[in-house]
């Protein structure tokens, strides 16, 4: 079972590709390697290595090339105009020779926002680069113009001969051991880089029938990986399951994706919240009742597990239900057959019982608030579904899909997130988990007046930094920067001077020197680059 996550035909619309990049780069840049002090431009360089070929191979599927054969100079011209204008930009092919193409771009497809992080370019030197060391065997990359460096349009060189090359400046790409090599880098791209690839998977869920409930599964992180490989393992068997989680983490969706992936998807799936009917409702809920049972049954009515025979019964919180319903729930696992509320006989069922809790069940055992015979029934299998904050490779793919379904409920043109609001999203812990991250996600797109969704709206996410709060509250506060990084734009900021610099951290200027020789930040190194 693989899961879904790009419909085809929609890999390099605008807003889905910069949906996706936009994710990857803030993630993968603060949270993956900022352990490693590594420049958001190298980051950047990164991911687009690692997103380069999915790209050249999706372009050559839509124009029939085949993927043995290597393009020529005016067939890889022609790619890479094609693949950055399907992303909104502006790019024609100027000159093209035997060893080199020049392009020119007359608007960025991440528009005047690039001016604030020209690092972004570095995306597009990638991706023509990889693509062309692995047709050419080499390349170098020039950027010559920049609209994010406030040139009047982009111009790049791309040569593809490195005597040629010897005597321009520029980013150099090479193969080595089979992997695209940078040389900004400095080594091989390794499968590391694999993971950041949003553009590579495909979608094969299975049977038609499952594809309503695998299209709401996300799984990017290894911890959704693990949770599936146990669906895979579970699904085709009889047994009972306990899924827990955190509140809104999703535990019905991986219900109804067990039963769809079972023998019985063909028939009923009938979920039934324990924590939201009345206690001396439950009983009639479960086993149903006859007709005069008790005033105001006036009708038959048949229970969860008659309606659910031969399918599965999805029992949502219940760690909610009350002691004595938890009696009459063990006769019916127990049995095989449920007795109606004010009947006589015994009626036969098969149902697979798929339990959820937001609590321990153990410790409700231990407590006394849940039968020990009834635990150890339907605690055969136990399926844990992570909290949202320890599976950050899900929550890009999550907005985007979030984000369409948007789109389409309130009949509006499909909004991204900015900037801000990916560093909201990846500094946020979630407490909600899925089902916050979603309900968050619909009163921006409403609220914002833009396109670009800027900032989430929420008051967890306008608190103001306070002018005398402490370095490290601070950066507690913007988490998905070193605290090397961050004292380094503060100083750059500051013109070098340790001075402003504390002031505006709110510490001592004897602070920051203890942070700068603490963090090796070179402060001569600072004031230099600033007389360039």
């Amino acid at each position: 079972m693989t899961i879904h996550h790009l419909p085809k035909g929609q890999l390099l619309s605008q807003v889905s590709f910069l949906q996706r990049f936009l994710a990857q780069s803030i993630k993968s840049c603060t949270q993956t390697h900022v352990a490693q002090n590594i420049s958001r431009e190298h980051c950047i360089e990164v991911l687009g290595l690692s997103a380069a070929e999915c790209l050249e191979a999706y372009i050559r599927s839509e124009r029939g090339v085949s993927a043995d054969d290597n393009l020529d100079i005016t067939q890889y011209a022609d790619t890479i105009v094609d693949l950055k204008n399907r992303i909104g930009g502006g790019f024609s092919v100027e000159e093209v020779s035997p060893n080199a193409v020049k392009v020119i771009n007359c608007c960025c497809p991440f528009g005047t926002s690039v001016k604030e992080s020209p690092e972004l370019c570095r995306m597009t030197s990638s991706v023509f680069g990889a693509i062309a060391a692995r047709n050419f065997g080499y390349a170098k990359v020039n950027l010559i113009k920049r609209i994010a460096t406030n040139d009047s349009n982009c111009e790049i060189v791309i040569y593809t001969d490195q005597d040629e090359a010897s005597k321009e400046s520029g980013t150099e790409y090479g193969i080595k051991g089979g992997k695209i090599t940078s040389s900004m880098t400095g080594n091989v791209i390794k499968g590391e880089s694999d993971s950041l690839n949003l553009w590579c998977k495909a979608a094969d869920i299975g049977s038609e029938n499952n594809r309503s409930v695998a299209k709401n599964i996300i799984a990017e992180s290894r911890a959704m990986s693990a949770v599936f490989r146990t669906v895979e393992l579970i699904a085709p068997t009889n047994t009972s399951v306990v899924i827990t989680g955190e509140t809104g983490t999703g535990k019905e969706i991986i219900a109804r994706l067990i039963h769809a992936t079972s023998d019985r998807s063909e028939m009923p799936f009938i979920a039934i919240n324990c924590g939201a009917i009345p206690e001396q409702l439950i009983e009639s809920e479960i086993v149903g009742f006859e007709r005069g049972a008790f005033t105001g049954a006036n009708r038959e009515r048949r229970g969860i597990f008659e309606r659910a025979n031969k399918g599965t019964v999805f029992l949502d919180e219940v760690n909610s239900l009350p002691y004595a319903a938890q009696v009459k729930l063990l006769r019916v696992l127990q049995e095989g057959e449920v007795v109606r509320v004010g009947g006589e006989h015994s009626l036969r069922v098969d149902v697979r019982v798929i339990a959820a809790s937001n609590q321990p069940l153990r410790h409700l055992v231990e407590q006394n608030l849940f039968r020990r015979d009834l635990f150890y029934r339907l605690m055969v299998i136990e399926v844990q579904i992570p909290p949202l904050r320890d599976r950050l490779d899900d929550i890009g793919p999550l907005c985007d899909l979030f984000l369409q379904r948007l789109a389409a409920k309130h009949h509006h043109v499909q909004k991204i997130l900015g900037h801000g609001a990916w560093k909201q999203i990846y500094s946020y812990g979630w407490p909600g988990n899925v089902r916050q991250l979603e309900n968050t996600l619909e009163s921006s797109f409403l609220l914002s007046e833009s396109h670009v969704i800027d900032c989430l709206v929420g008051s967890e996410f306008t608190t103001p930094v306070s002018g005398n709060e402490s370095f490290r509250d601070r950066q507690k506060e913007t988490r998905m920067f070193s605290e090397s990084q961050f004292l380094l734009e503060v100083l750059l900021k500051n013109g070098g001077r340790v001075q402003d610099a504390a002031l505006e951290l709110g510490i001592t200027p004897r602070a920051v020197y203890k942070k700068i020789s603490t963090l090796g930040v070179n402060l001569r190194d600072i004031r230099a680059s600033l007389r360039i």
